[in-house]
């Protein structure tokens, strides 16, 4: 027996008790579902294989969600279980469980002054973060095409990571990012071009 009729098999039993407790005969669910009482009578025995047309009216006939209707497994635990990692100074929070592709990080950078680096870094890839909470200083390009930006709260920044850069908090707080990066250079949002 495959899963979808695991989860239809006992339909039937389901129903005849959903319509004996509430003490409505055949007709009068009939009546309130728009399907036959011949129709409801074969589901109730098992001789007629539901379908979502009839079960949706039935649901609500008998005031269940679907899932309990046809006795839906449940789909586990829908927690995410994150395990942070420190690395050079920084917390970082993997929200991405798949090998490849753009992959999500909340990074947490210590406050400015305690980094353990400010060490301008270069490597393939593509990166967009999203500023969570306090502030961060961004550093792009190297010699006289340097640049710096501080951004705070709600603010956005992507760049491609073969370019020198350097992230680090820029206040006596921690800073908090959402940051979203593809190490194949994989942007993570495109601009719509103009109109």
């Amino acid at each position: 027996m495959g899963a979808e009729e695991d989860v239809l098999a006992n339909v039937g039993t389901r129903l005849r008790e959903l319509r004996r407790a509430s003490k409505a005969t055949l007709a009068e669910l009939a009546a309130e579902t728009g399907l036959t009482a011949s129709t409801l009578s074969r589901l109730e025995n098992g001789k007629l294989r539901p379908t979502l047309e009839q079960l949706l009216p039935l649901a609500r006939a008998h005031g269940v969600p679907l899932d309990d209707l046809v006795a839906a497994p449940p789909t586990g635990d829908p927690r995410i279980h994150l395990k942070p990692i420190r690395r050079f100074g920084l917390t970082i929070v993997p929200l991405t469980r798949r090998p490849g592709g753009v992959q999500a990080y909340k990074v947490v950078y210590p406050p400015a002054g305690k980094a353990a680096t400010q060490k301008m870094q270069s490597h393939d890839g593509y990166e967009w973060f999203y500023v969570l909470n306090g502030h961060v200083r961004l550093r792009l390009g190297k010699g006289e095409g340097e640049r710096e930006f501080e951004l705070g709260p709600g603010e956005a920044a992507e760049f491609d990571t073969r370019t020198p850069h350097w992230i680090g908090s820029a206040g006596a707080q921690p800073a908090e990012l959402l940051t979203l990066f593809g190490a194949q250079g994989e942007r993570a949002h495109l601009s719509a071009p103009a109109p």
